[in-house]
């Protein structure tokens, strides 16, 4: 039976419903909407799938949290695994009460919000896992949040987010019953697979990202620098959620002979740290990949600042030798204007005034101005 959107307990519907239309393994009926006699509606149940298994195989399939624990009673040997989606504090600690987990953990498991670890709490496994899946539309990392509690006969997820999706986890190990009779660390194992493979499509549309980041780099892109900052942003938090899988793992495989996990077990958990490795190498190269495209356009932005301000400084100066032929001949033609505006005021006294040679003398003092004028200014190339 596959993991399905949380519902309300049957063994309430059971009592309401007409006999056809209870819920059954794999019936599709849905008791959400329905309600109890004076209109008192369901409580509400975080419980998405629970079912009993002996040598690997499903032999009841409890629809409430008090079912389940009176079935693994009834059935020394079998493991219960129990699906739960954003339970509230009352399940949690039903199922600390019943299978003896510790506070700490619970604590964590209601509050969510944990980095990837592992805790062993005496017989009891706690572990935190990160699961990610890539929205290509945003260019964003989605991640959810999962937390187990491994036991000696139970087996407990709980998550706070539609992602991982742990319905496929447990029709594929319902398919291989002889891994999942190895026990409650089958399904540790299948959960630690699904969600490191799932990183696999999350390094793709990233890696594409980054492919198409450099090419904006040296086309000159004017947004390319807040699309690098940004992915770069991305990637850290999907290495805050890889990274820690190592230790993970590394704490598993040190408890393989004291906890006489089996052999076949032991494969796929190494196989499975053999991906996290591989997962963790592509995100180290894709952060040193943004860190190069960073450098580079800065460089690239530097560069182009620099052949812009060459363009105005080189206007500049073009504009000033303007300014400074200008300004020369300005000068050159003020010389004249002057002395011709003393010569031509009406007063009989100015000297010069009533002299023979008194217009030949203004107008070659006139010539002789401005050529001197001309001869410096082009010598200092101003004209």
């Amino acid at each position: 039976m596959t993991e399905q959107t949380p519902r309300p307990l049957d063994a309430i519907a059971a009592r309401v419903l007409p006999p056809r239309l209870r819920r059954g393994p794999g019936s599709p009926v849905r008791v959400a909407a329905l309600a109890l006699p004076g209109n008192h509606p369901l409580p509400r149940t975080s419980l998405v799938d629970a079912g009993i298994y002996r040598d690997g195989r499903r032999t009841t399939t409890p629809s409430s949290l008090a079912q389940t624990y009176r079935s693994l009673r009834e059935q020394p040997g079998a493991m219960a695994w129990i699906g739960l989606y954003r339970p509230d504090a009352g399940e949690l600690e039903s199922l600390a009460d019943e299978f003896d987990l510790h506070e700490l953990a619970v604590e964590d498991a209601i509050q969510a919000h944990q980095r990837p670890k592992l805790e062993r709490y005496g017989h009891t496994l706690f572990v935190v896992l990160r699961a990610a899946r890539y929205r290509d539309a945003d260019e964003e990392v989605e991640f959810g949040e999962l937390h187990l509690f491994i036991g000696p006969d139970f087996v407990i997820t709980v998550r706070h987010s539609e992602a991982p999706n742990l319905s496929a986890v447990r029709s594929r190990l319902e398919g291989e019953p002889e891994l999942l009779a190895t026990g409650p660390e089958a399904v540790l194992y299948a959960v630690l697979d699904s969600v490191v493979d799932g990183y696999g499509p999350v390094l793709a549309g990233l890696e594409n990202d980054v492919d198409e980041i450099e090419t904006e780099v040296f086309t000159g892109h004017p947004a390319v620098s807040r699309r690098i900052y940004e992915l770069s942003r991305e990637v850290v938090d999907l290495q805050r959620a890889t990274h820690p899988l190592a230790g993970i793992l590394a704490s598993l495989t040190a408890g393989f002979t004291k906890y006489r996990v089996d052999e076949e077990l032991q494969r796929h958990l190494r196989d499975v740290a053999d991906h996290v490795t591989s997962v963790n190498e592509r995100i180290d190269a894709l952060r040193a990949a943004l860190r190069d495209i960073l450098t580079v356009n800065a460089t690239l932005v530097a560069e182009r600042q620099n052949e812009e301000m060459k363009a105005l400084s080189e206007a500049s100066m073009a504009q000033n030798d303007e300014v400074k032929k200008i300004s020369a001949w300005a000068a050159i033609l003020f010389a004249p204007t002057l002395v011709g505006t003393v010569y031509g005021m009406n007063f009989d006294d100015i000297p010069e005034l009533h002299w023979t040679y008194g217009y030949p003398f203004a107008l070659c003092l006139m010539v002789l101005v401005s050529v001197v004028l001309h001869a410096v200014f082009r010598r200092r190339d101003w004209i």
